[in-house]
């Protein structure tokens, strides 16, 4: 790395990720990250541990989470920064979101029961651990008995839309997570555009408020890329990047810093 570098998107164990914020920043100290945001889903619980890990290693550790959304039937992950991890209504609605997510879990659980998986729904939770539940975490389960392969499997055959263990989420819409950030002081940014593939929603959420947009990610081609990128430099909005990590094994998400934006894009956000 020649210029100091930050991942704007990172995954703990306070969601769906493999690691604790510890490991996380160790492993960004190793590969000589500047700073990492830390982005679970729909939690900000990974943020102070993370911090504090930081504090001996020399990485900034930036504020962030990566709030689920749907927007006529489709999923919008809208990523936010800098906000403070203190205020009263983002985590009154986190805590909503939390209650939301078990009784979903609960749901399928159900479901795969009445299919003849034989899940407990308290090893669901043991996986989870700390982290914000989800189906992952069920798909983990039905990896260990044997019912599925690999987690993607577990989605195509039961967990995804359509499929019969299939549970709606709860309602958030992307205007509502953009407005949540904003009101806590923060930055929202849309999350991989190029896998949402619905670039009409990006001047609705302008409206919103909407500040940033996710150019850089693994999956991004280099025409989503130059893609993304002019329109940012069109619609007046902050280019990020980050690598997604997870800490999955052989997936595009099981390397931290794979994808990286200059320390100098901080000054843009105004996190500091």
């Amino acid at each position: 790395m020649n210029e100091p570098a930050a991942d704007l998107h990172v995954h703990t164990l306070y969601s769906d990720g493999m690691l604790s914020p510890a490991e996380v920043v160790a492993e960004a100290q190793r590969i000589a990250l500047a700073a990492i945001a830390i982005t679970d889903h729909d939690t900000t619980d990974g943020i102070a541990p993370g911090i504090e890990a930081a504090r001996s290693a020399g990485i900034l550790i930036i504020p962030g989470i990566e709030i689920n959304t749907d927007w006529v039937g489709k999923e919008i992950h809208i990523l936010g920064y800098g906000f403070d991890i203190a205020n009263t209504k983002l985590l009154l609605r986190l805590e909503w979101i939390k209650t939301e997510r078990i009784q979903r879990i609960e749901r399928i659980i159900s479901r795969l029961q009445a299919l003849g998986l034989s899940i407990a729904i308290e090893r669901v939770f043991e996986i989870a651990g700390r982290g914000t539940v989800g189906r992952p975490h069920v798909g983990m389960a039905m990896v260990e008995k044997g019912y599925v392969g690999n987690i993607s499997e577990a989605f195509t055959q039961y967990l995804a839309m359509g499929r019969a263990a299939y549970v709606p989420r709860y309602n958030i819409t992307p205007e509502e997570a953009v407005q949540l950030i904003l009101q806590a002081g923060g930055i929202p940014v849309l999350a991989h555009p190029g896998l949402i593939n619905k670039d009409e929603l990006i001047p609705d959420l302008i409206r919103f408020g909407l500040k940033g947009i996710e150019v850089y990610y693994p999956t991004h081609t280099v025409e989503q890329i130059d893609k993304y990128f002019r329109l940012a430099q069109k619609l007046n909005l902050v280019v990020t990047g980050g690598s997604d990590f997870h800490g999955e094994a052989n997936t595009y998400r099981d390397q931290l810093g794979a994808i990286t934006v200059q320390l100098r894009t901080l000054q843009n956000i105004k996190f500091e």
